[in-house]
């Protein structure tokens, strides 16, 4: 299905407010819309609400070999799938150029930055790996798909239980979560994607766009950071050329954004702790 574009007016409306310095939900150019975390009745399973953008993270795994020239390494494996529950414009059975850039930024975010210890996984060398995998469901869209999956797959994975495991010479006992105490991952840090859209031939910024922001853009550009200001990924697919002096202070904006976000992640995968804790007592 063809994607129905703005029309004149919403077009000059939208870009005329962010002449003014205003946005049409009432946001600040570099406001996030609300941010709601909730989680599943498994390990791993976890609902982001970014807005009227909603995304679901399910975490599962299994043993499996490792390549032989990396026989320690366990696998972290993502797959994202884009339903037409989430937008008319997605069909079934078919990749738009969307979920592509998607399923590479968080791949990027996530597995080259190694914010996973996948040496963590390994149960006999060269015999048995963990291998850990992340499905992304798209359940509603309106705008900024990358961050809202992002901070869905980070949680999901720190939310994540695998069974515990017990190796006695070449016999390996995977033990039932009522046997033991499932065990977390090994995770390095915590990485957060933070989308940019340009307009107005570069002179004017915001972060987090909504869909109908989207359609507008004229370019956009997406950093990972983590809270120890180190840049993890970068991606910019096109669109308006950047000045040095606007890639760094978007730098520093997406600083003050992860810090608040994995603060709001940390807070609530807490919160679910104690949770889980007080109703097993």
């Amino acid at each position: 299905m063809k994607e129905i574009e703005p029309s004149t007016n919403e077009r000059e409306f939208v870009l005329a407010a962010l002449k003014d310095g205003a946005r049409i939900d009432g946001r600040n150019s570099y406001d996030f819309r609300t941010l709601r975390l909730s989680f599943g009745s498994d390990y791993g399973a976890v609902e982001v609400q970014l807005g009227n953008t909603r995304v679901l993270a399910k975490v599962s795994c299994e043993v499996i070999r490792p390549f032989t020239d990396k026989p320690t390494e366990g696998f972290l494996v993502f797959n994202t799938e884009m339903s037409p529950m989430a937008s008319s414009t997605f069909e079934v059975g078919r990749q738009t150029d969307e979920e592509v850039l998607v399923s590479r930024l968080i791949e990027k975010a996530m597995k080259r930055s190694r914010a996973l210890d996948t040496e963590g996984l390994c149960i006999v060398a060269g015999e048995k790996v963990w291998s850990i995998r992340v499905d992304i469901h798209f359940l509603d869209h309106d705008g900024n798909l990358v961050d809202a999956a992002c901070i869905a797959a980070i949680t999901a994975l720190m939310h994540f239980r695998r069974p515990d495991v017990t190796v006695v010479g070449e016999d390996v006992t995977i033990h039932t979560l009522e046997q033991r105490n499932p065990v977390p991952l090994s995770i390095h840090h915590i990485p957060i994607c933070v989308t940019f859209a340009f307009f107005h031939h570069g002179e004017h910024m915001i972060v987090d766009p909504t869909y109908l922001e989207e359609q507008i853009k004229q370019g956009d550009m997406t950093i990972t950071l983590n809270v120890h200001k180190e840049v993890c990924a970068l991606s910019k697919a096109g669109g308006l050329p950047m000045k040095m002096d606007q890639i760094l202070q978007s730098t520093k904006i997406a600083v003050v954004k992860v810090t608040e976000i994995t603060a709001q992640i940390q807070a609530a995968l807490e919160a679910d702790a104690k949770k889980r804790q007080t109703s097993r007592k």
